[in-house]
């Protein structure tokens, strides 16, 4: 199962991009229509208005997607995303010049 560190924003609730956000590592499907994050199962879905995935029990939005090493992923929220303890390193990192663990080639 293909693991990334990611952006995770919440959308449903809240006004565009002012929802909660983290930076941490999200597990995907190989074909990468599901992703896996804090518990739980978000699918990839279409024709949504401010989201890219939806948690498949509560129907809550995400938008789901690579770090920006200019810290823009919020593009209107009032603060950052928090950043998993366990992400920060290799967030660090990243934000330092160095690829993100799984995106060496691209």
């Amino acid at each position: 199962m293909p693991r990334r560190i990611m952006f995770v924003q919440l959308k449903t609730g809240y006004d565009t991009d002012r929802g909660p956000s983290w930076i941490g590592w999200v597990d995907f499907s190989k074909t990468w229509s599901t992703a896996y994050f804090h518990g739980r199962t978000l699918r990839r879905g279409e024709r949504m208005f401010d989201a890219n995935f939806y948690d498949v029990e509560t129907d809550e939005e995400f938008w789901v997607s690579g770090p920006k090493r200019d810290r823009t992923d919020n593009r209107y929220g009032p603060s950052g995303p928090e950043i998993e303890p366990d992400a920060a390193d290799a967030y660090r990192a990243f934000l330092a010049g160095s690829p993100l663990p799984g995106r060496q080639n691209g």
